[in-house]
């Protein structure tokens, strides 16, 4: 019976074993990684504001956050914005309670809404956000930069970094004395990222590259929406769509 058990428990052994042994015998690799970052001139922006009203009666609160969206909207249509390129995005209603007076009845009511926004004419873009903030929204809360060819540049990004990682493992192969081999495994990470700013909460901020401001201040980005001066003052710039590749090559 013991015979039969130390058996068992040697056959039951082997596959820890065998793996074991594979692990100990993989062939000797090079492993490298390679960066690539492709800069891009934006072609759109999404841009995220918000109406907030708030009065002691629940119903005026709603009328006049009503009246400040559809301002908001009609001035987006009327600046060529397509309707399939705006959103409204939710409404909240909260109370707002006086705690140094009363717990239970509320002081005002204050209601909010979202209203999402893809802007394609960059160049109108000054004169969009200053003609919402005069036409009922009173909060930005995020400006993003992005390409509609995002798919492309990454492939472009991607492609570059391995070029990157290959030409490194060659040097490192060189300088060994060895030959680089074929590849036995790879990882990719590509991202995007352009400037602009968000805020998690009403009041927020918005920046550049983390560099923020109060929201009010886009106000005096022109007089009036449309004002010559909104294409002398703004520019897209770039943003950059980079890709990260860790190669390992076999070493011949």
């Amino acid at each position: 019976m013991k015979t039969r058990f130390l058996f068992a428990l040697a056959v039951a052994a082997l596959p820890f074993t065998s793996a074991f042994s594979q692990i100990m015998t993989q062939p000797p690799q090079i492993n490298v990684s390679g960066s690539a970052e492709v800069k891009v001139a934006p072609d759109e922006i999404r841009l995220s504001v918000g109406v907030e009203t708030r009065d002691e009666n629940l119903d005026v609160a709603r009328r006049q956050n009503d009246e400040r969206v559809s301002s908001a909207l009609a001035f987006l249509k009327g600046s060529g914005v397509k309707d399939k390129d705006v959103q409204t995005d939710f409404i909240s209603v909260e109370p707002d309670y006086n705690y140094n007076s009363s717990h239970v009845k509320p002081v005002a009511y204050i209601v909010r809404k979202y209203i999402e926004i893809r802007v394609t004419a960059i160049t109108n873009f000054e004169g969009i956000v200053t003609g919402l903030l005069t036409n009922g929204v009173n909060y930005v809360h995020g400006i993003d930069f992005r390409t509609s060819q995002l798919r492309k540049y990454r492939d472009q990004a991607r492609e570059l970094a391995i070029k990157a990682a290959r030409e490194k493992a060659d040097a490192m192969a060189s300088a060994l004395g060895v030959k680089r081999g074929k590849v036995s495994n790879i990882s990719v990470n590509d991202w995007s990222g352009g400037w602009g700013g968000y805020g998690g909460r009403w009041g927020a901020q918005w920046g550049f590259n983390g560099q923020v401001n109060n929201v009010q201040n886009l106000g005096t980005l022109s007089d009036v929406a449309g004002a010559d001066t909104a294409a002398e003052t703004f520019s897209a710039g770039e943003i950059s769509v980079s890709a990260t590749v860790n190669v390992s090559f076999l070493i011949e």
